[in-house]
């Protein structure tokens, strides 16, 4: 089953296309990562199902109806986005940032419930936050920052969530610490995650299902390990490498060609 879908979409900022009639299914309760170059249009996708981009032509679908036709509080209760480089006011704390998740449950008539606090309390707690619910958010590390976001989009209580490079800015322990998080979202609340990343061998390890964005359109999607080849990465990267598995989880690595220090191993000859 299919929570999201594209119909002969095309998208443009200006005069410059980037997605043109292109046509796209995101599986639920799995994690969907968009890879490719910069540039190549994987974030102004993501705007587009976030309904923050309106299409030249064609039509998003949520849940089987076009965005377009739903409310905003509608698709507020149904999906959650995190852009990138998000930003707020200054001095705002970890537990006043994850209660706007709970805006579209709020209105003239419906005030903060206990309902409300349930939710922002959960969020809290499976986002590992609880002790620092008072800190200032710009008084975190870029780690403790990501998932306050994070746990503002779980307050939000939606079956879909959408990311925009979420591991950015981060080292390597806060880029898997995030991806474990949302891999436990998604294994333990069936939450269907779509992301864009860049590190290509993360999104391997973490995608039930790849997407490879380029020339305006889809070159190749399904698992990762399926779809991960020399050649996909020599079209859509412009780049020469080698495909090797993850010693851990056995799920592709790509190593590219270039230069660099060659060390000899035990029992080799001289390198000619």
């Amino acid at each position: 089953m299919n929570i999201l879908s594209a119909q002969s979409l095309s998208l443009s900022y200006g005069d410059t296309k980037i997605i043109e009639h292109l046509d796209l299914h995101i599986p639920k309760g799995k994690i969907t990562v968009l890879i490719g170059s910069n540039g190549c249009g994987k974030s102004t996708l993501l705007r587009s199902f976030a309904r923050l981009l309106k299409p030249n032509h064609g039509s998003v679908l949520l849940n089987g109806h076009d965005i377009a036709r739903i409310s905003t509080k509608e698709v507020a209760r149904q999906m959650a986005v995190l852009p990138q480089g998000p930003v707020l006011p200054e001095g705002l704390t970890v537990l006043q940032l994850v209660k706007l998740g709970r805006y579209p449950y709020q209105g003239i008539f419906e005030q903060w419930s206990e309902e409300d606090e349930r939710k922002v309390r959960a969020a809290l707690i499976s986002t590992h936050l609880e002790s620092l619910a008072e800190r200032a958010v710009d008084s975190l590390s870029g780690g403790q920052r990501q998932r306050a976001w994070i746990a503002m989009t779980l307050a939000q209580d939606t079956e879909t969530l959408l990311l925009d490079e979420p591991t950015t800015y981060l080292d390597l322990s806060h880029q898997v610490e995030i991806l474990d998080l949302l891999y436990d979202l998604n294994q333990h609340e069936q939450r269907t995650i779509v992301m864009v990343l860049h590190d290509l061998n993360l999104a391997c390890r973490y995608a039930h299902h790849m997407i490879a964005v380029h020339n305006q359109g889809i070159h190749s999607q399904g698992f990762p390990e399926d779809i991960v080849t020399k050649a996909m990465i020599r079209d859509v990267f412009r780049m020469e490498c080698e495909i090797g598995r993850d010693l851990l989880f056995g799920t592709p690595v790509c190593i590219p060609h270039g230069k660099g220090r060659y060390v000899f191993l035990p029992g080799e000859g001289e390198r000619t």
